[in-house]
């Protein structure tokens, strides 16, 4: 008895991990994947705005704050009514040095290793910046820190020192990007485009040159804060774990005293877009002869995110772009001329954006690429969307602007952005609303007059050896220009 249980034991012992191996090693059986117009998406989430409250102070300083309990962190960000577009032209860089060198340099009361001290010890942070439209001061910390690092992030937003050797580093570093600024194909194409479609001496295309940063000195950037940075012209916003009771006690201790600026300006006369003659259209060319593939850009000046049209330019942004866009599916995956391709319609809040059309491709099918996105571009204009599209990029558009709601952060950080460049609370819900009811006719009204053909400029920066056939085949008239992107020299080079 005993040897015929041994002999069961000893095939048990076999048997068992061959059937387990069968069942590791044997072929996966799955889903056949579906194709995208299958995929079907869950029901939309509503968006939920977390309860918040909005005072101002005595000295004009506005403050929204959104309590969320869920982590023991708090988080704050001050946005300033400033930006590099209001710099002299002889200047271009101070606003972004200004931003720079306001936390770098430490403050008045702590200097730049003290500063970074104090806040490594609780893991925390305060960072400042100075964009093209806005300034930007912004800190994190734990709850129970809060005290201290708020009052550093008061002391940098109100007393910033600007050291001579922070502002010398500053200019190095920016030097040193200035020559290396030709090494990124892509960063070439942007540049450039925004000149071409902006003017190159326009505020929201004009760069860094080494000139302009000689020009450059301390007095500069403490005018340059002076003029801006004052309660009256700044929006703070703070988002976390705190009691808001004594959140709006901090504030006014931090804040309160701090002088208003009877004469801030507040910026209703912004510089124009197109501060010189922008290009009407027409092909331009940037020769990088190591180059396999090109870098295509193509586009014209677009349009502001207030305008009631603005909806159904998304919706129109969901057919041609993205996965399961025009054209992915034509350019890329039909015709294989593309590595990637997208064209959006790219709006600003408070000057006009573009639309733009780009992708990557191989050096010999530059021609046959461009020539394919012209073709979706009279497509949509010229012949109505069908059904199944519209529902695909209204459902898609809509699922992908919920995701900017998901936490009390991003929701805060919307709020300040509309309340900072004068938009209505419910935006939010109006855009929505705008999605849910874009028709088909909507979509082609929109795509006719909006885009605009003729006035497309089309910007590639590639090989020309290697272009074949060469761009001056895309028309019968079609003369290319040549853009020039070497780098003006230092003047004590």
């Amino acid at each position: 008895m005993l040897k015929k249980n041994g002999k069961q034991y000893l095939v048990y012992i076999f048997l068992v991990p061959l059937v387990l191996l069968f069942f590791l090693f044997r072929p996966a059986v799955g889903e056949t994947p579906k194709h995208y117009s299958e995929l079907e998406f869950p029901e939309l989430a509503e968006i939920q705005i977390p309860d918040y409250e909005k005072f101002e102070l005595d000295n004009g300083l506005k403050v929204v704050l959104m309590e969320d309990h869920e982590l023991p962190l708090i988080s704050g960000i001050a946005l300033v009514r400033t930006g590099d577009r209001l710099e002299p032209a002889e200047k271009i860089g101070l606003a972004n040095i200004t931003g720079d060198v306001m936390r770098s340099g430490g403050t008045k009361y702590h200097d730049p290793d003290e500063l970074n001290q104090l806040l490594e010890q609780r893991a925390a942070s305060v960072e400042t910046s100075i964009g093209t439209t806005s300034g930007r001061a912004s800190f994190n910390a734990l709850s129970e820190d809060l005290e201290d690092v708020f009052g550093l992030f008061a002391e940098v937003l109100r007393e910033p020192s600007f050291p001579q050797d922070k502002l010398d580093l500053a200019k190095k570093q920016i030097a040193g990007s200035i020559a290396r600024r030709n090494d990124d194909p892509k960063d070439i194409a942007s540049r450039e485009f925004n000149k071409l479609i902006y003017g190159d001496r326009s505020p929201y295309a004009r760069t860094i040159e080494y000139a302009t940063l000689d020009q450059i000195n301390r007095q500069d950037l403490v005018e340059f804060y002076q003029k801006y940075f004052h309660p009256n012209n700044i929006l703070l916003g703070i988002v976390g774990d705190f009691d808001s009771v004594k959140m709006r006690a901090l504030v006014e201790q931090k804040f309160g005293d701090w002088k208003r600026d009877s004469n801030i300006d507040r910026m209703g006369n912004l510089p124009s877009a197109l501060a010189s003659p922008a290009q009407p259209g027409g092909v331009f060319f940037v020769n990088r002869p190591q180059l396999t593939q090109s870098n295509v850009l193509m586009g014209h000046v677009g349009g502001r995110l207030d305008s009631p049209d603005y909806p159904a330019l998304a919706v129109m942004n969901g057919i041609l772009n993205g996965f399961g866009g025009r054209l992915f599916n034509q350019v890329r995956s039909a015709k294989g001329l593309a590595y990637s391709v997208y064209a959006v319609w790219s709006p600003r809040y408070d000057y006009p954006g573009v639309f733009l059309a780009g992708a990557q491709t191989r050096s010999e099918t530059t021609v046959p690429l461009i020539e394919a996105i012209r073709a979706e571009i009279e497509l949509i204009r010229n012949e109505p969307i069908t059904p199944a599209e519209l529902e695909y990029a209204k459902d898609s558009t809509l699922n992908s602007f919920v995701f900017n709601f998901q936490d009390s952060s991003r929701i805060l950080s919307r709020i300040l952005r509309y309340e900072y460049y004068g938009y209505p609370e419910n935006f939010i819900f109006q855009y929505q609303r705008g999605i849910e009811e874009t028709t088909i006719e909507d979509v082609q009204r929109v795509a006719q007059k909006y885009l605009s053909p003729d006035k497309i400029v089309t910007l590639v920066v590639g090989n020309a050896a290697a272009i074949q056939p060469p761009l001056s085949s895309l028309g019968p008239e079609t003369d290319v220009t040549s853009i020039d992107i070497s780098i003006p020299k230092p003047q004590n080079s």
